[in-house]
């Protein structure tokens, strides 16, 4: 009797982990070169504004970090926004460019911030 209830248990448990790694994962475009700005509506959907076509993640950044900084000296208040390019998300904050293949997932360093706040690629820096 034991050990039914613990299969039942252990089927129970495995049901739930399949049915929370089915859960929908919000994934951007991933259209070839296209760098996309990402505005969060208030349905919680995404809206893709296409930026600029260019060949890199780290040129995609660089457009949105002009951006970010156009709109701040027009009287914007958002330090941090969002982009995507070719299936990334990328998350521009204080510390630097995070990068994330789904908005819910983990995310990785892509770009960090320099001593006077530009972008650069982790290690090429000195220390």
């Amino acid at each position: 009797m034991a050990v039914r209830s613990t299969l039942v248990a252990l089927a129970l448990c495995a049901a739930a982990l399949g049915v929370s790694a089915c859960a929908k994962k919000t994934t951007p475009p991933g259209d070839p070169r296209i760098c996309y700005h990402v505005v969060p509506q208030k349905d919680q959907s995404l809206k893709f504004n296409k930026l600029v076509e260019t060949d890199s993640l780290e040129k995609c950044a660089a457009n949105l970090e002009a951006m970010r900084i156009k709109f701040l000296t027009l009287g914007g208040t958002r330090q941090e926004i969002y982009g995507a390019y070719q299936a990334n998300f990328l998350f521009l904050q204080k510390e630097g460019v995070l990068t994330a293949t789904s908005l819910e997932g983990p995310r990785y360093v892509a770009l960090v911030r320099t001593g006077d706040g530009r972008l650069a690629i982790p290690g090429a820096m000195p220390q």
